[in-house]
């Protein structure tokens, strides 16, 4: 899985996140928010999987008319069954729904109801009303604030101290009532916002003519998850409407689908087993990926992690051994080459990781995911002849990575030797400047200016990292 690494950490997320889970806040709806934050491990990187996710999603996003190419989606190491959408244009999955989903066709209907959000800018609509609801609340606590003085003016005149208790009593009632209402109402917001998206998110499928049952048996999962905490709660206290009413809302807009049968096609379904069982194979326990693909089974997939298993496990003869077993099957399989590329270089067989590698970059030549490992390769083979060729293929990978710290690391080395001591210290301000190390990344960045050429386009965007000042959260 190249970027089976957490390539670097999420940052807080904005407080404006739509998130696809059912809402179960009693107190503040913002208190899951809070909570997901120090929950989320990381972003996850995987060519295989994101150009899967990015198959599901470009119908979704051609009729919604989000932009497929200004849209990302972004993989979240969290074995919890959820999506959410931060900012306009981020689409946030956790591995746990694709390793949780049975067919592509829920993933689909997840992807669905993010766009309905999209499509509907209702991250920036949720922006207004909580500010809005910013200034309801403070109107609110300064009129209780003026009724607090009159009534202890009030008590302070008729020396009654039980009356004065009483009126403290209602001065709490008066206080925290505005901040009630508000509440209240930016819920409702968030709820009718969420049963838009649902409407939204069929209608989608409708017009690529797919199946809205994923889109149901999602929340179907997620209904029987929490019907049990949600018996005698109030329900104006929900962000997202309560299981049973979301179930019944959907499953109306379902039987009008003339598409509610329609399976996914056999190729996509075969891609989406071995996505899952890729995953499995990184992120679960040897004993459950045991139990789950257990030796018995030989079907693709099984095999797939349980090789994963044994490469992760340092079984490297055993690993080896089973990707060569599944290339023999699927010899134009770029992620298998890939695979094996990953289990030479990461035990220290990088020249024999170089031939793997290249493979796999001939057959997926977009990925470049796979071409940092290829880079990565040519330079951790210490061979100075493959320098210029990981040069090149780096740069390249770069460019269709922008955001990888990784790729411009492994840059940074092979310009260092070469003797290109510019180029090296720009590349290594790149490399901090995204991974979130700005005071190294302006430290690299200064050193590179007094090494390059000036008014060169590196040396301009080294003066902008040198000078970038992070926005305050």
């Amino acid at each position: 899985m190249s970027g089976r690494r957490i390539f670097r950490a999420l940052g807080r997320p904005s407080l404006a996140i739509r998130s696809l889970a059912l809402g179960l806040c009693v107190a503040t709806t913002l208190t899951p928010i809070a909570a997901k934050a120090q929950e989320m491990k990381g972003i996850i990187r995987d060519a295989e999987v994101e150009n899967l996710l990015r198959d599901y999603a470009r119908p979704i996003f051609n009729v919604a008319g989000v932009g497929a190419t200004n849209t990302t989606i972004i993989l979240m190491g969290d074995r919890s069954f959820n999506a959410f959408v931060a900012g306009d244009r981020r689409m946030f999955i956790n591995t746990g729904a694709i390793m949780d989903a049975k067919t592509p066709n829920e993933i689909i209907g997840v992807i669905a109801h993010e766009s309905g959000h999209i499509k509907g800018g209702h991250l920036s609509r949720l922006h207004q009303q909580l500010a809005t609801a910013q200034i309801l609340s403070v109107v609110g606590m300064l009129l209780g604030a003026g009724a607090a003085v009159g009534a202890a003016s009030s008590g302070g005149r008729g020396g009654n101290s039980g009356q004065v208790g009483a009126t403290g009593s209602g001065l709490a009632g008066m206080v925290m009532g505005p901040q009630e209402i508000v509440r209240r109402s930016l819920l409702s917001y968030q709820r009718s916002e969420e049963q838009a998206a649902d409407r939204s998110a069929v209608d989608f499928l409708n017009a690529t003519h797919q199946s809205p049952q994923g889109l149901l048996e999602t929340f179907r999962r997620f209904s029987q998850d929490s019907i049990f905490r949600t018996s005698g709660i109030d329900p104006y206290t929900f962000s997202h409407p309560l299981p049973t009413e979301r179930i019944s809302n959907l499953e109306a807009l379902a039987a009008k689908s003339p598409y509610l049968n329609t399976k996914d096609p056999p190729a996509l379904q075969a891609r989406h087993d071995m996505a899952r069982a890729k995953l499995f194979g990184f992120m679960a326990t040897a004993s459950e990926v045991g139990r789950r693909y257990p030796v018995s089974d030989n079907s693709l997939p099984a095999r797939y992690a349980r090789a994963i298993v044994d490469y992760r496990t340092k079984r490297i003869g055993e690993a080896l051994a089973k990707i060569d077993g599944l290339i023999k099957e699927q010899p134009q399989n770029p992620y298998f080459w890939e695979l094996r590329g990953q289990c030479l270089l990461e035990f220290g067989r990088a020249r024999e990781a170089i031939t793997d590698l290249r493979k796999a970059v001939s057959l997926a030549p977009t990925a470049g995911l796979i071409r940092i490992l290829l880079g990565h390769a040519l330079v951790a083979s210490e061979n100075p002849a493959h320098l210029d060729e990981a040069i090149s293929e780096l740069s390249n990978a770069v460019q269709r990575e922008p955001d990888s710290p990784d790729g411009y690391r492994h840059l940074a080395t092979a310009y260092g030797r070469k003797g290109q001591i510019g180029q090296a210290e720009f590349n290594s301000a790149r490399a901090y400047f995204y991974a979130g190390d700005y005071s190294a990344a302006a430290n690299h960045a200064s050193r590179a200016k007094d090494q390059l050429t000036p008014n060169t386009p590196a040396w301009f965007k080294a003066d902008e990292i040198l000078n970038y000042r992070p926005p305050k959260t």
